[in-house]
């Protein structure tokens, strides 16, 4: 079974305090939904078209585990904190089986 991956590239981060009230409840909500933070910040080095912007990345077992965890009422909970604290392109992905 393929794994499933959540990418966030953060665009602009307008408020500090909501990312930081999102990022408490953020991960014990994805750790109980089975996801595994690979990456979170750090070094970034971008080509073409894209930015050095703040990326984040969460291996779960399965796309349909990734997919169910965006949707979980953990979860939802912590994008009302965020709410329209930052700008960015989250995509739900599928690894390579």
């Amino acid at each position: 079974m393929a794994k499933g991956y959540w990418v966030s590239a953060y665009r602009t981060i307008s408020d500090p305090e909501k990312l930081a009230a999102y990022n408490e409840l953020a991960g014990p909500a994805v750790r109980a939904a089975g996801g595994r933070l690979l990456a979170r910040g750090g070094r970034a080095v971008a080509h073409d078209a894209g930015m050095a912007e703040r990326t984040v990345l969460i291996e779960f077992d399965s796309f349909e585990q990734a997919v169910a965890a965006r949707e979980s009422e953990a979860y939802q909970e912590a994008l009302a904190a965020l709410s329209d604290g930052v700008e960015r392109d989250f995509r739900i992905i599928e690894g390579l089986d």
